[in-house]
């Protein structure tokens, strides 16, 4: 079966697709809503083996609600270009301040999942006068999931024995797009709740992720975050990363979390409110690791009544 071409993420929808050129790359990102400079930007990142298509829900939502929303496919990732490096903290946050600025604005509410939600923080920390506000979905704070995969049980079991496979060479990469791509769907079907699984929705979720993944090198740099994210610890420049992370937020933060989600702990999002103290937490109910594609509605409703008082 041949490759699948990287435009092949340029579903057709209430959209328009865009190529910015940021940071000495191109990104594909998918743009809804008002295009003035003066409207509130708000930036969808999505998180491991995904792509923009994953904020469908809150895209089309928050035009509605008379935002610039955009959603992007991070470097590495659908249509966006793969350099062979770049994927540390401080390029990624980079990424999104060069997206910000490219897109006319000196501002934007950033709203991440997972790995997404990661570089939401880290564009939070290390380009202040750009954010004006983060909401993280099942992402906590880096610092915190370092020290809970260190000394809490739960969190170890559940995220270290994936992570510490994916640095392995080459065989991760292997596995994720054997079969096509059958893995991504393991995955998914293993951190979300049983109510999304039974849906239609799902089925097409898993046939678009499962062919995302195959994009040649696609798996390879999706990887290339988790090893960064390893192997800098030992390094001068993980040690820069986390120490520069090491600050109190006083913008607007929310967490959300899906309460069925079984890979990152409630506990690890709660150790956030040292680096994080004025974050507002909420839980999502029925959902599991995707709640924003799981439960779209509770979801959206929650972002846009954090969005509307900050923006």
């Amino acid at each position: 079966m041949p490759l699948p071409d990287p435009s092949t993420v340029r579903y057709p929808g209430p959209w328009t697709h865009l190529d910015i050129h940021a940071n000495g790359i191109r990104f594909h990102a998918v743009e809804a809503g008002p295009q003035d400079p003066g409207t509130p930007l708000v930036v969808f990142v999505h998180g491991f083996a995904d792509l923009w298509w994953s904020w469908r829900h809150q895209l089309t939502a928050f035009a509605e609600l008379g935002y610039r929303a955009v959603a992007v496919d991070l470097r590495g990732y659908g249509d966006t270009d793969k350099p062979p490096r770049g994927y540390d903290g401080w390029t990624l946050s980079n990424d999104v301040a060069g997206l910000i600025r490219a897109l006319g604005h000196t501002e934007a509410i950033l709203v991440g999942h997972a790995d997404g939600g990661l570089v939401c923080w880290a564009t939070a920390v290390l380009h202040p006068k750009l954010v004006r506000a983060i909401a993280v979905v099942d992402s906590p704070h880096p610092i915190s999931l370092r020290d809970a995969t260190l000394r809490d049980h739960a969190q170890r079991k559940a995220l270290l024995p994936t992570f510490l496979a994916y640095q392995l060479p080459w065989r991760p990469e292997r596995r994720l797009t054997r079969n096509n791509g059958c893995e991504i769907e393991r995955l998914l079907r293993l951190r979300s709740g049983a109510d999304w699984q039974q849906s239609d929705e799902f089925a097409e979720v898993v046939e678009r992720l499962r062919t995302a993944i195959r994009i040649p090198g696609t798996a390879h740099l999706t990887l290339e975050y988790q090893r960064w994210a390893f192997r800098s610890q030992w390094r001068p420049d993980g040690r820069r990363f986390m120490k520069a992370m090491d600050v109190e937020l006083t913008l607007p933060i929310l967490q959300l979390h899906g309460a069925l989600d079984p890979y990152v702990i409630a506990a690890t999002l709660r150790r956030c409110v040292s680096h994080a103290p004025g974050r507002i937490l909420k839980f999502v109910d029925g959902a599991g690791h995707y709640p924003h594609q799981e439960k779209p509605e509770a979801v959206t409703a929650l972002l846009a009544d954090f969005v509307r008082e900050v923006a």
